[in-house]
Order: C-alpha cells, then sequence, then structure tokens
C-alpha cells in the first residue's frame, strides 16, 4: 500500500486550487463573451427594427409618391384631353370659317366649283380617310384639310389622304383631284413646305381667308 505524505496531499490541493481558478477564470470569460454577444444581438435587433421603420417609412413615401404620380397622371389626361378638344373644336371653326368663302376663293382662280361637302368619310377594302371639307364640280374637286395651327405631319397626312382618296370614293375617279390645307395658324415653312408639295395654302387674314399661293403656283393632280 502506497502511502501519501502530506505535501503531496497540499501539493493535490493546491492543484484542484490552481485548475478551480482557471476553470473560474474561463467561466467569467464565457459570461463576458455571453454578455457581448447578447449585447451585440440587442444591437442587431435595434438596427433591424430601425431599418424595418425606415423601410415601413419608405414604404409609405412611396405609396404617397405613387399618389401623387397617380394624381399627376390623371391631371396631364384631363389637360391632354382639354387640349386635344380645344383643338378640335378650334379646328371645326376654322372649318365653318373657311367653309363659305371656297367657292370663290377658287373661282377666282379660274376653278369654276360649285358644291362644298363638309366632313366626308369613306370607308373601303380596310382603307379610310376624313376629308373636312371637298369642293367639286363635275371635272374637278379639291380636299381640303382645315388645322387650328398647321404642321408638316397634318401636310403630310394630307398627302397620304389624297394618295387613296379616288380609290376610297369611286364617285371621283375621272376627276382632277387637288388638294389644299386651310389654318388659323399657317406657320411660313409649313406654307411653302405645302406649296412645294403642290397643295394650295388657305390662311385666314384679319378678317378673310386668303389663298397664299402665288401665281406661279402649279397644283399637282391626284
Amino acid at each position: 500500500m502506497t502511502t501519501v505524505t502530506r505535501d503531496e496531499v497540499w501539493e493535490m490541493f493546491r492543484e484542484v486550487a490552481r485548475r478551480f481558478e482557471e476553470t473560474d477564470k474561463q467561466f467569467k470569460e464565457t459570461d463576458r463573451k455571453f454578455q457581448e454577444t447578447t449585447k451585440q444581438f440587442k444591437e442587431t435587433d435595434r438596427k433591424f427594427q430601425e431599418t424595418t421603420k425606415q423601410f415601413k417609412d419608405t414604404d409609405r413615401k412611396f405609396q404617397e409618391t405613387d399618389r401623387k404620380f397617380q394624381n399627376t397622371e390623371r391631371l396631364v389626361k384631363e389637360v391632354s384631353k382639354s387640349i386635344g378638344d380645344l383643338g378640335n373644336r378650334l379646328g371645326e371653326f376654322v372649318q365653318e370659317m373657311v367653309r363659305p368663302a371656297l367657292v370663290n376663293l377658287f373661282r377666282e382662280r379660274n376653278i369654276d366649283v360649285h358644291e362644298v361637302h363638309p366632313n366626308i368619310y369613306a370607308e373601303r377594302n380596310g382603307e379610310s380617310a376624313e376629308i373636312d371639307l371637298l369642293v367639286v364640280n363635275e371635272q374637278t374637286a379639291i380636299a381640303v384639310e382645315c388645322k387650328s395651327q398647321m404642321t408638316i405631319d397634318d401636310v403630310n397626312e394630307h398627302l397620304n389622304r389624297l394618295e387613296k382618296l379616288k380609290r376610297l370614293l369611286p364617285k371621283y375617279r375621272d376627276v382632277e383631284l387637288m388638294g389644299a390645307v386651310a389654318a388659323m395658324v399657317m406657320p411660313n415653312d409649313v406654307a411653302r413646305y405645302a406649296y412645294r408639295k403642290g397643295l394650295y395654302v388657305l390662311a385666314q387674314s384679319g378678317n378673310t381667308v386668303l389663298i397664299r399661293n402665288d401665281g406661279k403656283f402649279s397644283p399637282k393632280i391626284w
């Protein structure tokens, strides 16, 4: 049987005490790290809540912006419609202003027309066209496009309309078809363009309507 001396016993106690101190130290270190982790978790949670709040604020602002955008879009549509309606009414005004003068204006140009037909619409074989005013006699027809303000695009559209008019209105197949554009506002560049394309150019001058083409003008015949 082995005999344990007093010194060995004390050494064992010292070793146990040392290990206890190390364990206690490790426990305290673990507790410190746990507290740091808890603190970090709380900080992360706080930031998450702030982010959530910011997201909600952003979403609210986005919804407000979207609502304002929809209101703005609605207002733009309403204004565009109002402008379009006004443009149509002004175009109708030009049409009514021009119509009584057409027969005399073209007779002064030695074109002996005697009838004016407003708002001619034709549709045939998938094509369609609408003529504001059609001035005619037995041998001649002049299709007049009326606008409050004439543009080059309007002139081009009328030229395309004239290209297909005889197909759509066979009763005028054998007449000399010519074209004209009339407007309250006729910019000079548009008037020159229409002139070069062989169209009569009618514009307001004071309280009357005049044909602006000079004596050298030769109309295009369709």
